[in-house]
C-alpha cells in the first residue's frame, strides 16, 4: 500500500472520460479487475499502452489522457468504486509485478512528486 499514488496510473482505465459534472465516467466501473489482474495478456496490454510500447484500445488511450489529471487531483473525480479498484491494483502490482511498477513510476513520476504528495495519505 505504500505506493498507492501510482495505482492511479494502472487502475485509471476505469476513469475513461470526464463528465460535465467534473467527475470521471462510471461507464467502466463494472469491469472485472480480478480478471484483468489474473490475465498476464490483459494486464500486459494495458501496461504496454501506458508505456507507449504497444497499441491501445480506446479505453486504454483515454486512460493515458486521464492519468495526469488523476495524479494531480488525488483522484478527486473518481468514484468510490474507482478508488477501491486503485488500491487493489496498486497492491497487486507492488506484490506481483514490481518491475512493471518501477517502470510506470519512472515514466509517470520520475521526480517522486506524487510519491511525496501521497505517502502521507497511507
Amino acid at each position: 500500500m505504500k505506493y498507492i499514488y501510482l495505482a492511479y496510473i494502472v487502475a485509471a482505465y476505469m476513469i475513461v472520460a470526464t463528465t460535465a459534472q467534473g467527475t470521471y465516467t462510471t461507464k467502466y466501473d463494472n469491469v472485472n479487475i480480478d480478471e484483468i489482474l489474473k490475465s498476464d495478456r490483459l494486464l500486459n496490454n494495458y501496461f504496454k499502452c501506458l508505456m507507449d510500447k504497444g497499441s491501445c484500445t480506446p479505453e486504454a488511450q483515454e486512460l493515458k489522457r486521464a492519468v495526469p489529471d488523476a495524479l494531480q487531483t488525488e483522484c478527486s473525480k473518481c468514484s468510490e468504486k474507482q478508488k477501491q479498484a486503485i488500491h487493489k491494483v496498486a497492491n497487486f502490482l507492488i506484490d506481483n509485478k514490481p518491475e512493471q511498477w518501477k517502470q510506470l513510476q519512472a515514466k509517470y513520476d520520475p521526480n517522486n512528486v506524487y510519491f511525496n504528495k501521497y505517502r502521507n495519505h497511507l
